[in-house]
């Protein structure tokens, strides 16, 4: 839901803003120039959130990869499916926001509320 609280002005390009908020490291953009407009700095934070949490994921992945050995090399081969889901995930949640909702992720977008 779009937040229209007082001190919450909508940006004119807001849509343009959510999209970027979505686009891994373009998410600084709009954190750092919309400052007045609550909802697009929600997204800029849940969309630096998933990032991160896209990293870590990344990072997981290859030192399992790593101590696997050679059956790693097997394993590796379903990773482009992983890059998918976070792919179609940045681009639901683009969708939503410029439709004027929130894709909620459950045990991540808690965090973008805290900072």
């Amino acid at each position: 839901m779009a937040d229209t609280s007082p001190g919450s002005a909508p940006s004119s390009n807001r849509n343009v803003m959510i999209v970027l908020s979505y686009l891994w490291l373009l998410a600084l953009v709009p954190l750092l120039t919309e400052k007045d407009d609550k909802e697009v700095q929600w997204h800029a934070k849940h969309g630096i959130v998933l990032m991160l949490a896209g990293l870590v994921v990344w990072v997981v992945v290859n030192i399992v990869l790593v101590a696997l050995g050679p059956i790693g090399c097997i394993v590796a081969l379903i990773t482009p499916l992983l890059a998918l889901a976070q792919l179609a995930l940045h681009i639901m949640a683009m969708v939503k926001g410029v439709n004027g909702q929130r894709l909620i992720v459950p045990g991540l977008s808690e965090f973008a509320d805290k900072f």
